[in-house]
């Protein structure tokens, strides 16, 4: 049995902001990733469409906590806890560890909801992890190849899009779809998006969001409001508006973007701790974010719910800040959260976006555009990771390459190469 101060669990926004906060006073954890990388995931879309190369938003953790002495990063999947005993049990390549903690986070994110549809997920791509954006840009790579081979009626079908969710991601691919197809691969495409609330970025409503469908509709994106999908078929989708009325459009790519729910360990937690959870899976946490009756347990980010509050990369990193500073004695235990909103910002074309810092100020067009970049550039981690984005973002936004597809050619060369040798 080991042992450790205290345990995080998960490399997302919000376990790294609880690492640095803890080490601030030098007290030792152990931090425990099914990935050996931390995912800037706000960004996925654009390794998705070529914009950034994947290493470029998912630095290795063993880097971004290398200054960290207090800090003991380790790979595997957390398998089971004993709130009681306060001992977790992870497993890495087969092997079990279990340590007996001081104080836990959990901070393991969400993955995506299908909404009682799981047959969706083999029908369709979505953008959590790396994998799935490498995934999404193989398949955007393959259809605009074969297209330009192919003949008209072929053409058509294999340059048809559907975006399911008219959220953040699901407005940013949208966007970046009619754009790689104008600018990179000059062919004409087809992209519908699908949104069953009554407006674009529901979260910004009023001038914002009609900014927002605006402007995609005159990039030459079909937006569908008020609308459910209703079946996926191969090369097709069935929607359904608010009417009634049925109808199908040719899709050869479905990307999903509506919804998410809590990943296992929440249901895990919920069953050592007894928290109850909301129809997603999130844990419903107590307002100092711990779970249920246990003062040494903590959850934050998109795995809980609380307050209404957006499951943003903010919301995360406020969280596990909070819980640290209870942890090291900086605030008093049962301290309640309190969020403070910094705004919201949606990037949905070259030189457009939206941004609301609060009801009364808002920003959109180029104004807005820059300041997405500037916040996300301060966000990424690592000098390298800042300055590569930097050089990807004038060579796709300001000229019409698309180095993210570069990745896949230079690792192929080097693979041939291994080969070879």
């Amino acid at each position: 049995m080991e042992h450790a101060d205290v345990v995080i669990i998960g490399s997302g926004f919000g376990g790294l902001a609880a690492a640095k906060q803890l080490a601030k006073s030098g007290i030792n954890y152990v931090l425990i990733s099914s990935t050996p990388e931390h995912l800037f995931q706000p960004l996925l879309y654009q390794v998705a469409t070529g914009v950034l190369a994947s290493d470029e938003i998912a630095p290795p953790i063993a880097s971004v906590l290398r200054r960290h002495r207090e800090a003991d990063v380790r790979l595997g999947k957390v398998v089971a806890i004993d709130a009681d005993a306060a001992v977790i049990t992870y497993e890495h390549e087969g092997a079990r560890t279990q340590i007996r903690y001081g104080s836990l986070i959990a901070a393991t994110g969400a993955s995506q909801s299908y909404f009682g549809r799981d047959d969706f997920a083999d029908k369709t791509f979505s953008l959590k992890t790396i994998e799935d954006a490498k995934l999404l840009r193989a398949q955007i790579e393959r259809v605009f190849t074969e297209a330009a081979a192919a003949d008209e009626e072929t053409r058509n079908r294999l340059l048809s899009f559907v975006v399911v969710g008219a959220g953040a991601t699901g407005v940013e691919v949208a966007g970046q779809l009619k754009e790689l197809a104008k600018r990179y691969y000059h062919q004409e495409v087809s992209v519908t998006l699908v949104e069953g609330a009554g407006e674009v970025l529901p979260p910004f409503g009023g001038g914002l969001s009609e900014y927002a469908k605006k402007s995609l509709t005159n990039s030459g994106v079909e937006v569908l409001l008020g609308t459910f999908v209703t079946d996926i078929e191969l090369g097709k989708v069935t929607v359904k508006d608010k009417d009634g009325v049925e109808r199908r459009i040719a899709a050869e790519t479905v990307v999903w973007s509506a919804g998410v729910q809590a990943g296992g360990f929440a249901k895990l937690l919920a069953e050592a701790t007894g928290c109850e959870t909301d129809r997603a899976g999130r844990l419903l946490i107590n307002s100092d974010l711990t779970v249920g009756g246990h003062a040494d347990i903590y959850a934050i980010g998109d795995m809980t719910s609380l307050n209404g509050y957006p499951g943003q990369s903010p919301v995360a990193m406020q969280e596990g800040r909070h819980a640290a500073d209870i942890i090291r004695r900086k605030k008093a235990p049962a301290t309640p959260f309190k969020y403070w909103d910094k705004g919201s910002m949606a990037v949905i074309s070259r030189f457009s976006a939206v941004v609301k810092l609060n009801d009364r100020i808002t920003f959109r067009g180029v104004i807005a555009w820059t300041m997405w970049l500037a916040v996300h550039l301060l966000y990424l981690v690592g000098f390298r990771n800042r300055f590569a984005a930097v050089a990807s973002w004038l060579i796709a936004f300001i000229g019409t390459g698309r180095p993210g597809f570069d990745e896949v050619e230079r690792k192929s060369a080097e693979q041939t190469g291994r080969l070879a040798a």
